[in-house]
This record gives structure tokens, C-alpha cells and sequence, in this order.
């Protein structure tokens, strides 16, 4: 795989996939800024080397081009950080695109809007591919976060460029393969968030691989409702997605899910108006009510086992840790974590990052990983078409 130094940018054009996919607060502003802070390196290394810089990413699930999911605040902040002009283009391809690339002197740095705008990105167009080298000389991946996705920006463009992995890149394929390759036992696994689809085939390859794997958040809301522990709306729509939660056996020993946990109203934001909040093993639940964070009992359970590892990796919050009502499971978790200090540890995704900045806790980890997904995929043992696109 080459990588930055590896290659001569001189006026050259380099289209730089970066994961831009942050937070945003009620306001509209950043919530965090750590995954466009990683992509320094690369912009700085690029410009420094007189390249022609390209920036394209991905922001949120827009259904079509949804103003809310605008990258132009991330160039705002990117400019802020890198103290210099960085001109946004409201569109990603287009006559007045590449017009505005031709133009461009060594040393500038665009930032082009929303990938996903169009529908062709997550398809993995080939046309939608052809038309991004078109732009460009040379193509840098830089955004580990979304290499677990086989979408035309990652895995169909460097079919037409000579490519590369940017610093960020490098650094995480280099610390992950000594993770993957050697982990130090017990390897303790904690998964929490909400995207049941995109971990379900992780949670089964880490019950073979880990020595014990804990589950919190929607994820494990999920596979309880649908094992008739725990009532209420919320099953995974995919029926294979479905499928793969029946076969996983609740009495595995390196399984552990919620014995207890923090109960609202079904509608939060009522129950917190209304000051309805209560705690509750998942299997008295009721309907009308919603499961927001793991309980003191599983707190304890869990911390027992956190406290006896040699590696852990953490991907996803373990409930909904933004209000405060619902943050103890994860922050006191994160404690837990921090205080084992003979344990390589690392975090990966937006959310629990977030997260851990919240609480500042981010620099007891030993790596920070900016993909959470892309990260377990690769710790356990998946293939990346993000990575395996620029093996040639």
C-alpha cells in the first residue's frame, strides 16, 4: 500500500478522501471536531509539498440535499484550524466543479460538499467514481472512519488514480495489525451505540475472538427485545439483521448484556419534562417506556471484568449519554477503563468519543481510533474495500 512519501504532489491535483462525518449540536455548530483535527497532518504534509488539495467526505444520512447536512461549517473550522483560506464549492461534481478545480494554484485547498447528496455515492456508481478521478492527478485516503464501506469515494475511484493512504491512514492500518495480529488476553470487547445493521456481523466474529464482549445501547435494546426480554418498539427492519440476533446464544459465557438498567417514558423528552425516570431490569419494562442507559448492577458487573483486562476495545456509547439523566453507564465505564493502567486501550467512533471528551477521559486511551465501525470490522478480522482498493 503506498502512502504520502510515496509519491511526488508537486502542482499536482490531489483528491483527499477525509471523513468529515462530525457531530453537530442543537445549534447547528460542531459538537466535536477530533476527526477534523486528524486530518491536519495530511492537508499540512500536502500543501508543504505544493499539491493542489481536494478535500471530499461524507456528513450524516441526508435523503437528498438536505441543507442541515452541508459541509460548509467544516470548512469554516478547517480553516480556523489550519489558519488559512479554504474555499467551499457547494456542489461535489459538476461543469462549475471542475471549472473552479482547473483554476486552482498549487497550495489551495477546496473542500467540496456532501458526497452523499447523491445516491450514487453508497451505490458504488462507477460512473459517479470516473467522473471524481476526473478531477484529479493522484488519490490520498485519509478517512479510516468510512472504509468499511465498499461506496464509490473509497473503494471505486482509486480504480482510475494512482492512489495512497494518507498519515492518519498509515497510522491506524499500522496500530490495528499489531492489535489484530497479537492481542494481549483477556481482550475485553465493549460495544454499545445505536447502529445494530452495521455491528451485527462484528458482534459475531468478537464472541469467537474476544474473551468477553459487553453490550449496552440500542445495540443491545435490539437483541433483547428480540429475544422477548425486553418489550417495546425499535426491532432491527432487516430480516437477515434479524436473523443473525436469533442465533446468538444468551447463555455464552463471554456474553454479557444489561441486567438493569435507567427507564424513561418511550417519547424522552416528555419523560424528562416530566421528571419520569426510574430504574428497572429489562424484563419489567413496559411498553410505554424506554431503556436509556445501563443500570448501577451492570455497571458493577461489567467494571469487575473491565478491571481484569490486558486489551479492550470500546466502540459506541453505552446509552444516551448527552443527557445527563442518561450518561452514568458510559461515563463511570470509562472510569473503570481508565484506571486499568496495565491494559492497552483503544476507543473508536464519533459518539463515544464525544463522549470521553465530555468527560475528559480521551487521553487515557492509548489509541483513538476515528472509525468505530471500520475499526471492529478490521479488529475482527474483516477485509476494508476502503484499504483493500489501494493494495496493488
Amino acid at each position: 500500500m503506498k502512502t504520502l512519501k510515496d509519491f511526488n504532489f508537486k502542482n499536482k491535483r490531489v483528491l483527499v478522501r477525509c471523513d468529515f462525518n462530525v457531530p453537530f449540536d442543537e445549534k447547528g455548530a460542531i459538537g466535536d471536531d477530533f476527526r477534523i483535527k486528524q486530518s491536519l497532518p495530511t492537508i499540512e504534509y500536502l500543501k508543504e509539498k505544493g499539491a493542489k488539495i481536494i478535500l471530499i467526505s461524507h456528513l450524516g444520512r441526508p435523503k437528498a440535499k438536505e441543507k442541515k447536512y452541508s459541509l460548509k461549517p467544516v470548512s469554516l473550522r478547517l480553516e480556523e484550524l489550519l489558519e488559512l483560506k479554504v474555499k467551499f464549492l457547494d456542489d461535489c461534481l459538476g461543469e462549475k466543479v471542475k471549472k473552479e478545480i482547473e483554476n486552482m494554484k498549487a497550495g489551495e485547498v477546496f473542500l467540496l460538499e456532501n458526497l452523499r447528496f447523491y445516491e450514487e455515492e453508497e451505490q458504488n456508481k462507477e460512473n459517479f467514481a470516473k467522473a471524481f478521478s476526473e478531477l484529479a492527478d493522484i488519490y490520498i485516503n485519509d478517512g479510516f472512519g468510512a472504509c468499511h464501506r465498499a461506496h464509490a469515494s473509497v473503494a471505486g475511484i482509486p480504480k482510475y488514480l494512482p492512489s495512497g493512504a494518507g498519515f492518519l491512514l498509515e497510522k491506524e492500518v499500522k496500530v490495528l495489525s499489531k492489535v489484530l495480529e497479537n492481542p494481549w488476553r483477556p481482550l475485553i470487547t465493549v460495544i454499545g451505540g445505536v447502529k445494530i445493521s452495521t455491528k451485527i456481523k462484528v458482534i459475531e466474529n468478537f464472541l469467537k475472538k474476544a474473551d468477553h464482549l459487553l453490550l449496552g445501547g440500542e445495540i443491545a435494546n435490539a437483541i433483547l427485545k428480540l429475544k422477548g426480554v425486553l418489550i417495546g418498539k425499535g426491532l432491527p427492519e432487516s430480516s437477515e439483521v434479524m436473523r443473525k440476533i436469533e442465533k446468538i446464544n444468551l447463555t455464552n459465557p463471554r456474553l454479557h448484556l444489561p441486567i438493569d438498567g435507567v427507564v424513561s417514558l418511550a417519547d424522552v423528552e416528555r419523560g424528562l419534562e416530566e421528571g419520569y425516570i426510574r430504574q428497572s431490569a429489562p424484563g419489567i419494562v413496559k411498553e410505554e417506556e424506554g431503556f436509556y442507559d445501563i443500570g448501577p448492577e451492570t455497571i458493577k458487573i461489567f467494571s469487575e471484568i473491565i478491571k481484569e483486562a490486558k486489551m479492550i476495545i470500546w466502540s459506541g456509547p453505552l446509552g444516551m449519554y448527552e443527557k445527563k439523566q442518561f450518561e452514568k453507564g458510559t461515563k463511570e465505564i470509562a472510569k473503570t477503563i481508565a484506571r486499568n493502567y496495565s491494559a492497552f486501550k483503544i476507543v473508536g467512533g464519533g459518539d463515544v468519543i464525544s463522549a470521553l471528551n465530555k468527560f475528559n477521559l480521551l487521553d487515557k486511551f492509548d489509541h483513538v481510533s476515528t472509525g468505530g465501525g471500520a475499526m471492529l470490522e478490521f479488529l475482527s478480522g474483516e477485509k476494508l474495500p476502503g484499504i483493500e482498493a489501494l493494495w496493488k
